[in-house]
């Protein structure tokens, strides 16, 4: 388990913690089943750039980038090097103490299917 805290870049939306992430779930599973808006077109297959955040702690918990991620990260608004694709942000050898801090960009800057 872990902790994943999710900020926005959209200071109108107040930050949402998650204390009960687990192992193998992603990034974008972690929004999802939690209410936390995070677009995503190409249904979890590193196929665009919609669900783009920005992990600014924990990053040695997820998942290794692969080169596709990163040539999709490039395509994305804004990307930092703590850009992730959050369908590719999977966690891994997490515990109780694990926290992993998630920013989303404005999702108003992507053109994306409402989820």
């Amino acid at each position: 388990m872990a902790i994943v805290k999710f900020t926005f870049e959209d200071k109108d939306i107040q930050p949402v913690t998650v204390k009960d992430a687990e192992n193998g779930d992603s990034i974008l599973d972690v929004a999802e089943d939690n209410g936390v808006h995070l677009n995503h077109n190409c249904g979890c297959v590193c196929a665009c750039s919609t669900c783009h955040v920005y992990i600014n702690e924990g990053e040695d918990f997820l998942a290794e980038i692969s080169d596709r991620e990163e040539d999709f990260i490039d395509r994305a608004i804004n990307p930092r090097l703590e850009s992730r694709l959050g369908c590719q942000s999977v966690l891994m050898d997490t515990d109780g103490d694990t926290i992993i801090e998630v920013e989303i960009p404005d999702q108003s800057q992507i053109i994306g299917h409402e989820h």
